[in-house]
């Protein structure tokens, strides 16, 4: 852990958490309030589901509208020029903080200063990898205005892509620290893992920045999803990890790192484990409490099968930018970051790989394979549910690989269900076996197979590539449904498969052609979404006249609140 055991460690884990969520709070104050959740769902014929539960879109979409972009109706992607562009640019009043769209998947903070700051001096970038967009905030107004009146008139490109430029709403893109120009900053960054379909441990984090800039020490939390804080050299040292990390991928697609300058100057580690290490105290271990001498262990420190490097070899991922400033030197770093292969999370869960999650604390009633599907096909496919006769409340998920079982208990171990805390961890089971089938207290099937369903979201790499994998929140994503269907219609839903009420809605703007709407519902609190999910999510919707029905799908949202 990253922090001592005790009273001191509940005050610097709060340090960390009230870091990361000042951090949350802060970048949708300045980044996504000028973007509005963009429509997620594929569109399909009547009754079709749309198989994805995207956060983030491909094309135009009324997000830009709203973020105040001119696009004509019947222009591509980027609307119909750079006249448009250039026109729409004044009004907003100009501004230091220039938002700029059209980036490609594989850009990082590195190339957007290097492509930018022909224009004037840059303070600070936050980026935004999933829609593809990034805030950049000049020195000075007349740096920003170049940028934008340049963009209108020709072509700007970065990382070998077009790319378009308008003034932000924000004069002033809020940062953890007071840092307001690139030679100042702290040596601690945080990193905020995005889409984390493969574990992330110290080994990988440690494996993707020293080789931009010796780190010190690294402490990984999972409070707002996966985030970690990793301590640098120097204030140098953590420019560059920051300017060549800054919206990449760990792995390809995924594990997206977003990267901001930490509030604490320094981090307490008290052991080496894959969630915290001190790399100027190798053979730290775990502190003991109170005085008095340590117990002997009967077996030595491990078992003698344990291997230190659980990650394997590594292999090249992400070529750095060429610019040697990201770069410790020639001599010392190669041209590819090393990244290692993603192993199974065995490494630190003690157990061997396995893709069978074991779940207890299931309410006997209210619980089933169905609602239990409804609920984990967010972290992965599902192939069987069991629930076990020998332990009442105690089912087995057979999940599509380790990998996922790994989402699963990172996300869902200890949240509440129907007022019962589940319990969820890597079974001993390589798979589930339908042998003594009996009858839940609701009438349903101890055992379901599932392998076969349309409703598992992650049976392609395309539908893959379209799933963020979120922590349960108080905001939930609905999409997939006919557009006859109302607020008054899911509010009556609700109430007649008795789980609580949405108190805000949300419905995003369709396009014409489009067949199926999609929007947010905002609860009272997270326990309550988790439950309106795990009994709504792909239910039946029925219309007058249909042929087939739709399928209600649910994911967690990325927004907090509406």
């Amino acid at each position: 852990m990253s922090t001592p055991e005790g009273g001191g460690s509940q005050r610097d884990e709060g340090e960390y958490g009230r870091a990361a969520k000042r951090l949350k709070t802060e970048e949708r104050e300045e980044g996504e309030e000028e973007l509005e959740e963009l429509e997620e769902g594929e569109e399909g014929e009547e009754g079709e589901d749309s198989d994805s539960c995207s956060l983030h879109g491909n094309g135009e979409s009324a997000a830009d509208s709203r973020a105040r972009w001119s696009s004509s109706s019947s222009s591509s992607q980027f609307g119909a020029g750079r006249r448009d562009n250039g026109e729409d640019s004044h009004r907003i009043s100009p501004s230091p903080v220039v938002h700029v769209r059209g980036l490609c998947e594989a850009v990082v903070e590195a190339d957007l200063i290097d492509a930018l700051e022909k224009f004037g001096a840059i303070c600070y970038v936050m980026m935004m990898p999933f829609k593809r967009q990034a805030l950049v905030e000049f020195s000075a107004v007349e740096s920003a205005d170049r940028c934008v009146s340049c963009g209108a008139k020709e072509p700007v490109y970065i990382a070998g892509q077009q790319a378009y430029f308008n003034y932000s709403t924000s004069k002033r893109i809020t940062r953890p620290t007071n840092a307001d120009n690139p030679n100042s900053g702290n040596k601690v960054l945080l990193l905020s893992i995005q889409n984390p379909l493969y574990p992330i441990t110290t080994d990988v984090l440690y494996t993707v920045c020293n080789p931009i800039g010796s780190v010190l020490r690294i402490v990984i939390f999972k409070r707002n999803g996966i985030q970690a804080m990793v301590e640098f050299e120097s204030v140098q040292c953590a420019q560059k990890a920051k300017a060549a990390l800054n919206g990449a991928d760990i792995y390809a697609g995924c594990c997206t790192l977003k990267i901001e300058y930490a509030r604490p100057t320094r981090l307490n580690v008290i052991k080496n484990d894959n969630e915290s290490w001190d790399y100027t105290k190798p053979y730290l271990a775990r502190r003991d409490r109170g005085k008095g001498r340590q117990r002997q262990a009967i077996l030595g420190e491990h078992p003698s099968s344990y291997s230190e490097n659980g990650y394997g070899a590594p292999c090249p991922l992400l070529p750095l930018p060429g610019n040697s400033r990201y770069k410790l030197s020639s001599v010392d770093v190669p041209d590819m970051v090393s990244y290692p292969l993603p192993q199974s999370s065995s490494s630190y869960s003690g157990h061997a790989p396995s893709s069978v999650a074991m779940v207890s604390g299931l309410h006997p009633s209210k619980m089933n394979c169905t609602r239990i599907f409804n609920l984990f096909c967010l972290y992965g496919n599902i192939e069987k549910v069991k629930f076990m006769k020998s332990v009442p409340g105690t089912a087995l998920v057979e999940m599509g690989d380790e990998y996922a079982v790994d989402r699963a208990i990172t996300h869902l171990n200890s949240i509440k269900v129907f007022g019962k805390r589940l319990n969820v961890c890597v079974s001993k089971q390589h798979a589930v076996i339908p042998s003594q089938v009996f009858e839940l207290e609701d009438g349903s099937s101890s055992y379901k197979d599932f392998a076969m369903t349309r409703n598992n979201r992650f049976s392609s790499a395309g539908q893959v590539s379209k799933n963020i994998i979120q922590p349960p929140s108080a905001v939930l994503h609905y999409y997939n449904v006919p557009p006859c269907i109302s607020q008054d219609h899911l509010l009556r839903l609700c109430k007649e498969h008795d789980v609580p009420g949405f108190v805000k809605f949300k419905m995003f703007d369709a396009k014409p052609s489009s067949k199926t709407i999609s929007g947010l519902l905002e609860f009272d609190n997270k326990t309550e979404a988790v439950e309106v999910l795990t009994v709504l999510n792909h239910y039946q919707i029925r219309i007058p006249n249909g042929s087939n029905p739709y399928t209600l799908k649910l994911c967690f949202s990325t927004s907090s609140h509406l």
